[in-house]
């Protein structure tokens, strides 16, 4: 009878000591993927409007070559963007001016880094220079979004503006949805507050500078893709001659139409047509009688 016990014993100990070595190697790893040394270098900044859990000494990539790393990452009071600096190795100093800074996430759980898909420019970003073209860290709600048939937020690479819309009810609909117009997506949510003088909901769309005559009598709707899709803002277009700026607010609103209102006009459709129905039918059962005949 000792004889299995202390198999059963060996077998257990020898896989809490491989775990603890597998989990070691990892630690090493990690830690060697950090803490790669690098010569000489320049430095690059970026601006993102959301780094996710980018951190700083992350690998910056070009092709899924590592060419540098974070240097640092700072947010100024007051902005809404995060300021990255990168550190790029001095042996790929001709990336050029028009390339875009993307923040991926290495596989499913792993760890961020920077990644550079190289333009067409043939000016080059100097040392100290800006790459003003990027894209920021996905979120798991804006891809799980996309995988329910809400669709992607436009990739506003050429910068935003934003714009208000005031909904007495926004249902569900959270940062980041998609707003669209004609179905295309152009911007997304930026922000969603309780404006305590109007006691309703202000919704702020940033609206890719690529979409910067949009009427300013258009009208904005909450909509649920699907039957248990994600909400988004669609935008109808107006007939004004005059276009929506910066910090503009739209009157036109429709707030979400909420599940409840759906069955409760159901109900009442279906009540009044068949009260409708049995009238008829009480009709056509009881028909009028016909005049007395001459006898």
């Amino acid at each position: 009878m000792s004889q299995p016990r202390n198999s059963y014993a060996i077998g257990t100990g020898l896989f809490i000591v491989l775990g603890f070595a597998a989990l070691a190697y990892l630690a090493t790893q990690t830690t060697s993927v950090a803490n790669v040394h690098q010569g000489a270098s320049y430095a690059i900044d970026t601006h993102f409007t959301n780094i996710g859990q980018l951190k700083e000494r992350a690998p910056v990539k070009v092709a899924g070559v590592r060419v540098g790393q974070v240097q640092s990452i700072t947010l100024e009071p007051g902005q809404e963007v995060a300021d990255v600096k990168l550190s790029i190795d001095t042996s790929y100093n001709k990336i050029p001016l028009d390339s875009v800074a993307t923040i991926y996430t290495s596989g499913l759980l792993g760890d961020q880094y920077v990644g550079i898909q190289y333009g067409s420019s043939k000016k080059i970003v100097a040392d100290g220079g800006t790459l003003a073209l990027t894209q920021p860290a996905q979120q798991l709600e804006e891809m799980l979004g996309k995988f329910f048939g809400a669709g992607g937020v436009a990739d506003n690479l050429g910068g935003t503006y934003t714009v208000k819309a005031n909904f007495t009810n926004v249902g569900a609909l959270s940062v980041g949805a998609p707003v669209k117009m004609a179905g295309v997506p152009i911007g997304s949510v930026q922000a969603v507050v309780a404006d305590p003088v109007k006691l309703d909901a202000e919704v702020t769309l940033a609206i890719d500078k690529r979409y910067n005559a949009i009427p300013d009598d258009s009208s904005a709707a909450v909509f649920t893709s699907g039957l248990i899709g994600t909400q988004y803002v669609a935008i109808q277009p107006g007939g004004s001659p005059d276009s929506l700026k910066n910090g503009d607010e739209m009157v036109l609103t429709q707030s979400a139409m909420q599940l409840e209102d759906l069955i409760g006009k159901f109900l009442v459709n279906g009540s009044s047509s068949d009260k409708k129905d049995a009238d008829d039918g009480k009709s056509s059962n009881n028909p009028a009688p016909a005049p007395a005949g001459k006898h």
